[in-house]
């Protein structure tokens, strides 16, 4: 009997093993391919137009260019307004001044455009990578509820087998008691 149960409770494990071997092997091959794609985005192609729009929009939402511009449009103004012995060449109310600060807004729009269409290009992308990363993190939770869900499995059968085992000794001892003489079933104190 003990042998009998023995094999089987060496079966059920192997099967607890192979189960659980499997699920390892599905969340290894499921991991692999999403590291690999986390840790090797495509690189992106930057053409020299980008390259300027960029380092233009760096430069034209910094401080220096704020000063630059300050500094020259009151050049511009002292120029055409102050009597220096020059001609002025865009006097009041400064139409040209006014044409040229439209143009500079006209081009430093398009290329701040430019910069954070590309900028939204490396979100989408790092969003994306979030979103591999979540469901890594999902695989792996997953795995481990299968893995829990298996122990507990296991645990339960090897509860009833244990139980079943406790009954049938029980029988045992019942049958014995039934076949004893009364007065040998009294417990010797």
């Amino acid at each position: 009997m003990k042998e009998i149960n023995f094999n089987t409770l060496l079966t059920v494990q192997q099967d607890h093993l192979d189960k659980l071997n499997l699920i390892v092997k599905d969340a290894i091959e499921e991991e692999s391919l999403l590291v690999h794609k986390i840790a090797s985005p495509v690189k992106e192609k930057v053409s020299i137009a980008q390259m300027v729009a960029d380092w233009i929009t760096w430069f034209s939402g910094s401080m220096p260019f704020l000063i630059l511009n300050a500094l020259l449009f009151l050049l511009w103004i002292v120029l055409n307004t102050i009597p220096l012995g020059i001609p002025f060449f865009d006097p009041y109310p400064f139409g040209f001044l006014t044409m040229v600060v439209s143009l500079e807004a006209i081009f430093l729009s398009c290329f701040v455009l430019i910069s954070q269409n590309r900028q939204e290009e490396k979100d989408r992308q790092r969003s994306e990578n979030d979103y591999l990363v979540n469901l890594k993190a999902e695989i792996e939770v997953r795995s481990l509820h299968q893995k829990v869900d298996l122990l507990l499995q296991e645990q339960i059968e090897t509860l009833y087998d244990t139980q079943a085992q406790q009954i049938e000794m029980l029988e045992e001892i019942t049958k014995k008691l039934k076949h004893m003489p009364k007065n040998k079933r009294k417990p010797k104190i």
